[in-house]
């Protein structure tokens, strides 16, 4: 009897640097979002500084239970009040840079987790 591992996401980063985010075979060029069932498409790369709530409003009607936000090459912080109303909603929120962001996604998504992850390109 033969045993395979079957992926719980359809969605893997297998990498990312500035020419792109790669997403099984095909080459992204640039910042998306993400979930772990499908490329939800290109993400308008507002400053992280001024991300507001307003900004992820169609993101959150994906239900996430942890939300990522890769802020590029490195981290930066995400506005408080964004923090805040994630939190008001229950809502995991976790910034990192996104090479890091896609690492934390691949594992979440791979353990069945409701994740959507917000990738900026490294610069």
């Amino acid at each position: 009897m033969r045993f395979t591992r079957e992926p719980r996401s359809a969605v893997t980063v297998r990498s990312i640097g500035s020419d792109g985010i790669r997403i099984g075979d095909e080459l992204f060029g640039t910042s998306l979002v993400i979930t772990a069932e499908r490329v939800v498409g290109e993400w308008t790369a507002t400053p992280v500084a001024q991300l507001t709530d307003g900004h992820v409003a169609d993101i959150l009607d994906e239900a996430p239970e942890v939300l990522i936000l890769g802020t590029g090459s490195a981290q930066e912080f995400a506005p408080r009040e964004l923090v805040f109303a994630l939190a008001r909603r229950s809502i995991g929120f976790e910034v990192m840079d996104s090479a890091a962001a896609a690492r934390t996604f691949n594992v979440l998504a791979g353990e069945g987790r409701r994740v959507t992850a917000i990738l900026y390109l490294p610069r």
